[in-house]
């Protein structure tokens, strides 16, 4: 029964997103909510106005199938779907800044992200401790502590999938790797709630890369990656990091990988240079390897492979750890 429940899910995802994205790129255009073409500008990597309409249907796609197949938990489940929504409103107006020709400032996007995370921290999804083979004990954080890391860990996860999304495909293509690798560690560890979140994210960022491999007719923007990134956090909080040994701290950040290690050079890059953390540049990996002489397509494979060995590593460190 569970096996049809995950393909159950993973069809009414996939099929929301794909069959919505279409009228939505065609009321973007109606709308002019597109993403123009910026001249000097080196993030800017299109040359034709693309809709930026694809995040709600890839919140609508999970929002559905995860309240019509995924065990009702009360709080959780409001938590998840409330928090998402307040992404995708201020990643909307984010958005629409790019519409004009103008960044949104970063902080109101920060607050929202924290707001976003205190409430699945107040659901009582959180990273809770984890167990220490040293002294054969689990091992349980202090109150505050364990509301820290719960929150650094949705904002910073949020952020990097967010700061991923610079390149056609990029970012769907992580978070369909990430959400994979997380659903077969989810699936080994007996964890159905964190599983159907997983396959129901999968099946999203599938049905989105339809429509934005390379050439992209349609971007999900800020709106849409911040979901991306926001829903992967909850995932691993909510199954691997449950219980979790000191050795299975680092399934997540392997399944997250790619743009965790990237962003993370990328941060202490701008510090070392004195640039605000939030300030747009074009020093991701998927920028560099493009001035190192990758087109589009070749720096999405290799990415991708690269997200892959760092996934299947993960649960290579899951069967160990078993």
């Amino acid at each position: 029964m569970g096996t049809v429940l995950y393909i159950l899910a993973f069809l009414v995802s996939f099929a929301v997103v794909y069959l919505l994205i279409p009228p939505l790129g065609r009321l973007a255009f109606r709308l002019d909510f597109v993403d123009k073409p910026r001249e000097g500008v080196e993030r800017k990597l299109h040359r034709e106005p693309i809709p930026l309409t694809a995040s709600y249907a890839i919140y609508l796609g999970f929002a559905t199938a995860y309240l019509m197949l995924a065990e009702w938990n009360g709080y959780e489940t409001m938590a998840v779907l409330a928090g998402g929504a307040l992404l995708l409103v201020i990643g909307t107006i984010d958005d629409w800044y790019k519409t004009q020709g103008r960044d949104f400032p970063s902080l109101p996007k920060a607050l929202v992200q924290i707001a976003a995370a205190v409430l699945v921290y107040l659901s009582g999804i959180e990273f809770s401790g984890f167990y220490n083979p040293l002294i054969d004990d689990y091992v349980l954080l202090p109150g505050w502590l364990q509301c820290v890391l719960t929150i650094l860990w949705i904002f910073g996860v949020t952020t990097v999938i967010n700061f991923s999304d610079g390149m056609d495909g990029l970012a769907g293509t992580l978070s369909a790797i990430s959400a994979g690798t997380l659903f077969i560690v989810a699936l080994v560890k007996g964890q159905s709630h964190s599983a159907m979140m997983a396959i129901i994210l999968l099946a999203a960022a599938i049905a989105y890369l339809k429509y934005n491999k390379p050439p992209a007719k349609i971007f999900m923007g800020d709106a849409g990656a911040t979901f991306l990134g926001f829903v992967l956090s909850v995932i691993a909080l909510d199954g691997v990091f449950k219980q979790a040994t000191l050795l299975s701290l680092f399934i997540p950040i392997l399944a997250l990988g790619v743009p965790i290690f990237d962003n993370l050079f990328v941060v202490f890059k701008r510090l070392i240079q004195g640039k605000p953390i939030y300030q747009a540049d074009a020093s991701q990996v998927h920028y560099r390897l493009l001035r190192a002489g990758y087109n589009n397509r070749q720096a999405l494979a290799l990415l991708g492979l690269l997200s892959l060995c760092l996934g299947l590593s993960s649960i290579i460190l899951l069967l160990v750890e078993a």
